[in-house]
């Protein structure tokens, strides 16, 4: 049986446990990019995204003596929801691993919806660690693993997205776009499109700090990557699977990385625009129109919106990125004169009018000229912050500028 025929055989078998998500026309998106922009609603599943097919397609799929015994996964959270849910329902006894940076929500609702049928580990630091840990409890109990991703049959159910998509009355669609993490639902889509609709060009989008995807398609093999960014906890894993980079390589077009900044700008244009509260990995499909708007205009566009699991108290920290990828959030360390006066001469000889000091620690050092002081600015156009950095230079403030020295400025704020 192809990868096709067991997408079509899992559409069968998830009929009545899965939502038919809406294919959605968004008229803000639609009017910015002048295209025909449709947002493939997978936030709005009952586990709030597309994970569950392949949860479900897989457990089901098992044979009784394996039923039995339960079963063990991993994940960042949206599979370890899926997974629970088809517990529940299929009534499974399961084990699910989880790194210990797992947002809050997305832990509670795992125990929500698998009750009384999941017991939850959390371990590690990432999702390879977890999954690490998972796959060891696995082989030496030996229990079913459910593969987050590297599964066919995984890959069949995240595949029906796909087929839902195409069985919509809407125009020829000139471009998918995919968010990739390890690739199950990008091999999946990505299937069926070239089965379907092999003119409509597939785009593989991925968080720019755990692009694992374009790693592998670069060295043409599925290897790991040495360190990645978890802030786009449901696509940052640093490594494909073998399956669904055997299938990736030749269905996709190509891949887009966007900046985790730009992610959080999106998530937040979202909400205010749109009413949606969308995780990052959600995000990234949307994100990434801006990198190809020229190319999109006149045509029709299908974002795959994949999750909606987003923690509320990671709020402050969007905003935070959002602003400093704006170019509307800029740190500084700067050495302040030891003297009365040097604060007030800052604030009125070298600040605009509309700067906001949002941040500012400073140690005074009795036996030093000068002192370190981290001050953090907010500014109303991102053209503003020239001027404060020439007029530090003209009055003699010796500065660092910390938004381009990372690692310094996450020790230090």
């Amino acid at each position: 049986m192809t990868l096709f025929d067991k997408i079509v055989k899992a559409q069968d078998n998830l009929d009545g446990v899965v939502l038919k998500t809406p294919l959605q026309f968004s008229i803000n998106l639609s009017e910015k990019f002048q295209a025909s922009i449709y947002l493939k609603r997978e936030d709005l599943q009952q586990v709030r995204s597309y994970k569950i097919r392949g949860a479900y397609n897989k457990i089901s799929h098992l044979n009784a003596q394996q039923k039995t015994k339960g079963i063990v996964c991993a994940s960042a959270g949206n599979h370890a929801q899926g997974v629970a849910y088809s517990c529940q329902v299929l009534q499974i006894q399961g084990k699910i691993y989880m790194p210990k940076t797992t947002p809050k929500q997305k832990i509670k609702q795992v125990q929500l919806f698998g009750k009384s049928f999941v017991e939850i580990v959390l371990i590690g630091d990432t999702f390879d660690d977890a999954f690490h840990a998972a796959k060891q409890f696995s082989n030496e109990n030996q229990l079913e693993f459910i593969h987050p991703f590297d599964d066919l049959e995984v890959i069949a159910g995240q595949g029906t997205v796909g087929l839902e998509i195409l069985s919509e009355q809407i125009p020829t669609i000139d471009y998918v776009l995919l968010p990739v993490g390890g690739g199950g639902l990008a091999a999946g889509v990505s299937t069926v499109f070239k089965k379907l609709s092999p003119l409509t060009k597939i785009l593989g989008i991925e968080p720019e700090g755990a692009p694992s995807m374009q790693f592998a398609l670069d060295q043409n093999e599925a290897l790991p990557l040495t360190t990645i960014d978890k802030f786009v906890d449901g696509a940052a894993v640093k490594q494909v699977g073998k399956e669904t980079f055997a299938v990736c390589k030749n269905t996709l077009d190509r891949m887009i990385l966007v900046p985790e900044g730009k992610v959080c700008s999106t998530i937040l244009q979202l909400y205010n625009e749109e009413a949606m509260v969308i995780e990052p990995a959600g995000a990234l499909s949307i994100a990434a129109l801006d990198f190809i708007a020229d190319e999109i205009k006149g045509k029709t566009i299908v974002c795959v919106v994949s999750g909606s699991n987003n923690d509320i108290e990671r709020t402050e920290e969007i905003k935070e990125r959002s602003l400093i990828y704006e170019g509307l959030k800029h740190y500084f360390m700067i050495q302040f004169p030891q003297r009365p006066g040097a604060l007030r001469e800052f604030v009125n000889e070298v600040l605009n009018e509309s700067d906001d000091i949002t941040y500012f620690q400073f140690i005074k050092k009795n036996n030093r000229d000068v002192g370190p002081v981290v001050v953090g600015l907010e500014v109303k156009n991102e053209n503003d912050i020239a001027s404060v950095k020439l007029k530090m230079n003209e009055k003699g403030f010796q500065f660092q500028y910390l938004n381009e020295k990372e690692p310094l400025l996450a020790l230090l704020i």
